[in-house]
C-alpha cells in the first residue's frame, strides 16, 4: 500500500447486512456512551464500566428503542425493522431472545445514522437515551 491510500470511507449502508449494520453501530454507541460517561467526571474505571452496561446491555437497548419507534422516521423505521428481521447465531447472556433482536435492530439504527452522516440526529437520539436512563434510574431507586 502506498502512503496517503488508506482512506477512512464510510461503507453505503445499503450494500451491507444488518449485522455488518449493527456491528458498526455497536462501535459508534460504545464510543459515545464512554465520551458520555468521561464527561460525567467519572474518573474511576469499574464505575465507568458499571455505568456503561447501564445503557450497552441488550436489555437497555431492547427498551430504548421501542421508547423512540414513535420518533423514529420512516427510513428509520424500516432500518430497525430490517435489523430486528435478522437472524442471528448468537444470543445475549441476559436477554431473551427478542430483546436481543431489538438491541440489534437499535444498533442498526445508530451505524444507520453514522453511515448517513446524520450527526444531529445521531446526538439526538442519544440524548433520549440519556434522558430515559435517567427516568429509569429514578423509578428504579423509588420502589
Amino acid at each position: 500500500m502506498e502512503k496517503g491510500e488508506l482512506t477512512l470511507k464510510k461503507p453505503n449502508y445499503r450494500e451491507l447486512s444488518s449485522l455488518a449494520l449493527a456491528y458498526i453501530g455497536d462501535a459508534v454507541y460504545e464510543v459515545m456512551v464512554r465520551q458520555h460517561l468521561l464527561n460525567t467526571g467519572i474518573a474511576k474505571v469499574q464505575f465507568l464500566h458499571k455505568e456503561s452496561t447501564k445503557f450497552v446491555s441488550a436489555k437497555s437497548q431492547s427498551r430504548f428503542i421501542h421508547a423512540l419507534m414513535d420518533e423514529l422516521t420512516e427510513e428509520e423505521k424500516d432500518i430497525v425493522r430490517r435489523g430486528r428481521n435478522t437472524k442471528s447465531h448468537t444470543t445475549a447472556k441476559n436477554a431473551s431472545v427478542n430483546e436481543y433482536r431489538y438491541s440489534t435492530a437499535f444498533e442498526c439504527l445508530i451505524g444507520y445514522l453514522y453511515l448517513t452522516n446524520q450527526q444531529e440526529r445521531l446526538e439526538w437520539v442519544f440524548e433520549q437515551i440519556v434522558l430515559l436512563g435517567r427516568s429509569s434510574e429514578y423509578e428504579d431507586n423509588k420502589l
